[in-house]
């Protein structure tokens, strides 16, 4: 492999190593804990401004039950594999179905919130590098993004930055919400080809109703 392939191939290892860590559940000072790693360097890592040794990525690669060639981005899956994935579960009771087997790049996965009982309190919000598109299937979904406070419904669509402070919660519709989201590295957007007026608009409500 010749340098310039090494250099972009661990360049790109850091928002593989940011999405493993997030399909884990796990916060970048709970790894430091459990690898010895300093936060800093975990953060520097992901966020590229470092790059990852071998010993460093054997740890983390243990931690986050992932392969090397996933780290990479070499690492392929049958179909079959993906369609018997099981589910990830989180401590608040979120499911994550990982749909694509990169761990880095453009990936996405399918998220089910359990339903709520009572008003739920706006959502604790998170920001990183990379781009992401979102698509409600089924439910209310409130999204905090920024200042703005957004109810999404069956077939809404956002894309943000997720510089911008994000979270979501399940907005109270009496049942669970499932939602599609697609997320890339800094700079990797999804291409609209459909002709512009062809395709809705992305749905954007200000949050107004009683929650």
């Amino acid at each position: 492999m010749a340098v310039d392939d090494v250099d972009g191939t661990l360049a790109a290892m850091g928002p593989r190593l940011r999405a493993a860590r997030e399909h884990h559940g796990a916060t970048l000072a709970a790894v430091s804990c459990a690898t010895g790693i300093s936060t800093s360097t975990l953060s520097r890592i992901e966020t590229g401004r470092r790059k990852p040794t071998l010993e460093v990525l054997l740890q983390l690669s243990k931690e986050y039950g992932v392969s090397l060639d996933e780290l990479a981005g070499t690492a392929l899956a049958p179909a079959a594999e993906l369609r018997g994935r099981a589910p990830l579960s989180f401590g608040d009771d979120k499911a994550v179905l990982p749909l694509t087997r990169y761990v880095g790049g453009l990936h996405a996965h399918k998220h089910v919130l359990p339903a709520v009982e009572g008003p739920p309190a706006r959502p604790r919000q998170v920001s990183h590098e990379g781009y992401e598109w979102l698509c409600v299937l089924y439910g209310r979904l409130w999204l905090a993004l920024g200042n703005q406070d957004l109810v999404l419904t069956a077939g809404d669509v956002v894309e943000f930055d997720t510089r911008t402070p994000h979270g979501v919660v399940n907005a109270g519709s009496g049942g669970p919400v499932e939602y599609l989201i697609m997320f890339g590295p800094q700079g990797e957007r999804l291409r609209l080809r459909t002709p512009p007026g062809v395709a809705g608009l992305v749905t954007e409500r200000l949050l107004s109703e009683q929650l």
